[in-house]
């Protein structure tokens, strides 16, 4: 199981930091301490008796639902502004929050 959350928190690394990057491309500033990232996520708070596998499981496949869906509502708002680069960065982010999202619903039907 620490597999899966090592590759989990491996490949969302790698896209806070392409997003962080766009973002500053763009003009704008990345909010980058624990507090602002806290301060301004929109997934619910993990709770903190999850320290088991299955409840773990559980929580992060309802926040990665959420990112998920949140995900695409930002591809489509920066298609609509003509910005496809960031749709383009989002698309590819989306795809592997989707397949994190299969692998931790395969665990879960096991």
């Amino acid at each position: 199981m620490l597999e899966l959350f090592d590759k989990l928190a491996e490949i969302l690394e790698g896209f806070v930091d392409v997003i962080a990057e766009r973002a500053t491309a763009l003009g704008g500033m990345a909010m980058g301490t624990v507090r602002m990232a806290s301060g301004a996520s929109r997934l619910p708070e993990y709770p903190l008796d999850a320290v088991d596998n299955l409840p773990c499981v559980e929580a992060l496949a309802t926040r990665y639902a959420s990112l998920a869906a949140s995900m695409r509502g930002t591809i489509d708002t920066a298609a609509k502004h003509g910005d496809m680069d960031t749709s383009d960065m989002f698309t590819e982010a989306s795809r592997e929050v989707d397949k994190a999202l299969w692998f931790l619903d395969a665990h879960l039907q096991a």
